[in-house]
């Protein structure tokens, strides 16, 4: 599927974050430290949370029910005014589209790689000053590391573009 570029408004964007930039830590951290320097508010529901900690306890190791009530805690503690609930009538306004996985029907997809090659192409110190939050806020992460997890989580183009946003040779 080609993925074309979604022209996004200037000024802060609302950005309904699905489980899987949630699933993942350095997209979940970069989302989140994004929401934190004002260029996103950030919103999801339930069941987004509830996919995200099902998924997490299934597949990470050492990951239980009571670290992923943990971390829901934590996000919504913080985020509180993120918590959305779409309505039936919301959801049927998305009927027809064909979207890259059927379960995202309550959100329209715009790639995670997407979003953060606009947010840095539109909102470059925000969004280095989110880099440099994930990078201090998970023990022994260096910029390298930061973008190779980005990169290993799908955004292989945001990890370039961070690169060079951060004056970083061979882009990483």
């Amino acid at each position: 599927m080609t993925e074309v570029p979604v022209p996004l408004p200037t000024g802060l964007r609302v950005v309904v974050a699905d489980a899987n930039v949630l699933y993942s830590r350095s997209l979940r951290d970069y989302l989140l430290y994004a929401a934190d320097q004002d260029i996103v508010a950030v919103h999801w529901s339930a069941q987004i949370l509830q996919d995200m900690t099902d998924h997490l306890v299934a597949n990470r190791p050492g990951f239980t029910e009571e670290s992923a009530k943990r971390l829901v805690d934590a996000m919504t503690d913080t985020y509180p005014a993120a918590l959305a609930t779409p309505e039936a009538k919301d959801l049927a306004r998305l009927e027809g589209y064909v979207l890259p996985d059927d379960d995202d029907r309550d959100v329209m997809a715009m790639t995670p790689d997407m979003l953060f090659v606009q947010l840095i192409d539109d909102c470059s110190p925000q969004m280095v000053a989110a880099h440099q939050s994930a990078v201090r806020h998970f023990k022994g992460a260096t910029d390298a590391s930061t973008l190779a997890a980005i990169r290993k989580a799908g955004a292989a183009r945001t990890a370039d573009r961070m690169a060079t946003a951060l004056g970083l040779a061979g882009g990483n």
